[in-house]
């Protein structure tokens, strides 16, 4: 079992859950609640690079309910109404998901994050970007929210190998992730790396790097998820080219535990596995559902008898 010096952890999960973490923190069932606020990337359209990244299809992770068209408000009250049911939640969290969510003009972001952010049942907001796509005004509008509103700023990593950032069409380097990792830090809200494993060439003590990266610098939480092909991306097409060969789940999850006993038990763990619907899906097919890819992790930490940070 986990020692008790780790207090953070959850005795049966063994890991710092996000779930967990934000329930202690409001005192009550917490979640986050996706919308399309209609934004683009900068290696989209054109002025970092074009075409996105190689495995980026939004579908893959979007609700029917989450698109552009649909006022933000209707998106909030849906996916809101889909979370009370399931799963019992009082308070949430508007996620800013699809493409890169700072990149706009700092009064087109105040107007959107102050939109969401007037319901209610809205405690605050998490916003995903790219960290080069970070401006000191936007950076600034988030610190002015945090004063009395939850904020968790989400950088896409993906990698820290800089030659698996250029061959996927990221458009930006590690320098530019530790960077805005380090001018984001002490302004009152949380700050979540994303990350992912398996990309062609890539070796399981490569990416377990990441662990140490993480460590040294000032992140609160992680994302992390196997890679995957989805239609209607450039990976889908290497795969049936043969150029992607997608892991096994027992790679997955053996590399996933060794990556949590590396991770500072201070650190949440917000995400542990990839999904996508069926209908788009293309490699790796593991058959399990996501409840069972979150288990299938836990598991083989029970089963080592380890946890989150054990190694460290």
């Amino acid at each position: 079992m986990p020692h008790a010096t780790d207090s953070c952890l959850h005795p049966q999960l063994r890991i710092n859950s996000y779930g967990h973490y934000l329930r202690n923190r409001f005192g009550c069932r917490v979640s986050k609640v996706n919308v399309d606020a209609g934004f683009t990337c900068p290696n989209r359209d054109g002025s970092k690079g074009s075409g996105g990244c190689i495995y980026c299809n939004n579908s893959s992770f979007s609700p029917k309910d989450t698109r552009s068209i649909i006022p933000l408000e209707e998106q909030m009250e849906h996916g809101m109404a889909y979370h009370r049911i399931r799963l019992g939640s009082q308070k949430f969290i508007v996620y800013f998901q699809k493409y890169t969510n700072t990149y706009a003009s700092v009064d087109l972001l105040a107007g959107l994050y102050r939109r969401a952010l007037a319901h209610p049942d809205v405690i605050g907001i998490s916003v995903g970007t790219r960290p080069d796509s970070l401006t000191d005004e936007a950076l600034e509008l988030l610190t002015a929210i945090a004063q009395d509103k939850y904020v968790c700023l989400e950088l896409g990593l993906q990698s820290m190998d800089d030659g698996i950032l250029t061959r996927i069409n990221r458009g930006h380097t590690l320098e530019d992730f530790v960077a805005t990792a380090r001018r984001s830090a002490g302004r009152n809200f949380d700050i979540c790396a994303h990350l992912i494993y398996g990309f062609p060439g890539e070796t399981a003590e490569e990416f377990l790097k990441s662990a140490e990266l993480i460590a040294s610098l000032p992140i609160d939480s992680v994302k992390l998820h196997q890679l995957h092909a989805v239609d209607g991306t450039e990976l889908a097409r290497m795969y049936r080219r043969g150029e992607f060969v997608p892991l096994t789940l027992a790679e997955y999850v053996a590399v996933a535990a060794d990556f949590l006993e590396r991770l500072p038990a201070r650190v949440t763990v917000q995400r542990l596995y990839g999904s996508a619907p069926l209908g788009i899906r293309v490699a790796p097919q593991w058959g399990l559902k996501n409840n069972q890819m979150w288990f299938a992790v836990l598991n083989e930490l029970r089963r080592r008898g380890t946890w989150q940070g054990s190694k460290l």
